[in-house]
């Protein structure tokens, strides 16, 4: 261990941060629970120290009703574990694209006073790994006035821009426990399995995937093994990518960012995962601003991008980030994906989702729901993909579209919106040629 290091407890280390101060969380898998839970043994004599995160995976103590007025929680991206939070007047959320983030800081707009993160153990140079979540985490390190830094033996060692140098911690602890786990697969349906097949119609062999977050990009990997010289550039992934990349179906030959490569900013799944990208210079992970800048996602062929929602209108308008006004999750990198495939030579954005939700609701509607946050407009919009089939928005006019999704919505709601449909834009229907 570097000597230079200043190896201390949990509680000791977080001593530094202040009332008043913003902090920022490292997300996904890379949380760091012990430091968080040495946070909220301080909240009796703190007030109002801003946390600034994405997803964080795991208990987040801090949104405890006996933490009220110690933390707020600013989200830039609304996981679980703080989505009560969020709503309640202990926190807030901030729409802003997975791409733009790492320019608060930078920018100064939200400054970060001291930054929580957990790191791979350092090597012979003093270098640890952010690990399995790059994403704002280097732009969070590289402004931050002090780091701490939660030292596990079991964060993966990864490749790309990753690297931190141990000299740069104003403290760390060190840990020895497992990463959170996900696992996407378990979880998937037949109309998951539906949809994903669908959409690997869709994609033609040599093509550079996107998936976002959820089961149904885990479904479309189940549905690829036939397969070949697919590549992947996302924003991240999650087991599914490992199984098709033992197959030989992603080889990342036909690339022109990183070829041979498996680029992302982050990544949650089992420990299957965790261990094959530890030190396995195949995956190259790097902030999220490079990754989802879509002057870099157009440049590789035949880009395709997977992402869900929550509801979608009869226009194409897509909610994302919220039910109604209840925050749900976030922008995330959807509109920075769907734009760069869409500017791909061939390249396919594509929005897929459940035509009905566990209650059996239409989720594609007339309109959106009052207070509903529109994270992918209308005019990005071009594939919608449900478990009854593809409609194609693009280039068609907005009674075309709303007549193309109801024949993908659920069949028992498709009368309802013909019904509205014709109430919005009368019967006729100009035929497509």
């Amino acid at each position: 261990m570097n000597q230079r290091i200043n190896i201390t407890t949990a509680e000791e280390a977080v001593k530094i941060i202040n009332s008043h101060q913003r902090v920022f969380v490292h997300g996904s898998a890379a949380t760091p629970s012990v430091l968080l839970q040495a946070l909220t043994e301080r909240k009796e004599e703190l007030e109002n120290v801003e946390i600034v995160a994405i997803t964080t995976l795991g208990d987040m103590p801090l949104t405890g009703a006996d933490c009220r007025g110690s933390f707020f929680i600013n989200s830039l991206f609304v996981s679980e574990n703080v989505r009560k939070a969020v709503n309640s007047d202990q926190g807030g959320y901030v729409p802003i694209f997975l791409s733009e983030i790492g320019r608060l800081f930078r920018k100064n707009i939200l400054p970060i006073d001291v930054a929580l993160i957990q790191v791979s153990p350092p090597d012979q140079h003093g270098y640890c790994s952010l690990g399995s979540s790059v994403d704002v985490a280097r732009p969070a390190v590289e402004t931050a006035k002090f780091i701490i830094a939660q030292i596990n033996k079991q964060m993966p060692r990864t490749h790309g821009d990753s690297l931190i140098h141990s000299n740069s911690f104003f403290a760390a602890v060190e840990v020895d426990e497992p990463l959170p786990q996900v696992n996407y697969a378990a979880k998937l349906d037949d109309a998951d399995y539906k949809i994903g097949s669908y959409i690997a119609e869709m994609i033609e062999d040599g093509s550079t995937l996107q998936m976002g977050i959820g089961g149904i990009p885990d479904a479309v990997l189940k549905s690829l093994t036939q397969h070949r010289d697919l590549g992947i550039h996302t924003e991240m992934f999650s087991d599914g990518v490992i199984d098709l990349l033992k197959t030989g179906a992603i080889t990342n030959k036909y690339k022109k960012k990183h070829p041979g490569k498996i680029v992302s900013s982050f990544a949650i799944g089992t420990e299957k995962l965790y261990y094959n990208i530890n030190d396995n210079p195949v995956f190259s992970f790097h902030e999220a601003a490079y990754v989802n800048d879509t002057a870099v996602i157009r440049k590789n062929p035949k880009v395709v991008s997977i992402n869900s929602c929550l509801e979608i209108d009869l226009t194409g308008q897509v909610c994302a980030d919220s039910i109604g006004s209840y925050h749900y999750s976030g922008v995330g990198g959807q509109m920075d994906f769907m734009r760069g495939a869409a500017l791909s030579d061939d390249g396919k954005p594509i929005m897929a989702l459940k035509a009905a939700t566990k209650n059996g609701m239409s989720k594609i509607v007339p309109f959106l729901r009052p207070g509903a946050g529109v994270v992918t407009t209308r005019a990005h919009v071009h594939y919608v993909v449900t478990e009854y089939g593809v409609a194609y928005l693009y280039g068609k006019n907005l009674r075309q579209r709303a007549y193309e999704l109801k024949k993908i919505a659920a069949p028992e709601h498709q009368e309802a919106l013909e019904k509205s449909i014709v109430e919005r834009f009368g019967s006729l229907v100009y035929p497509v040629r």
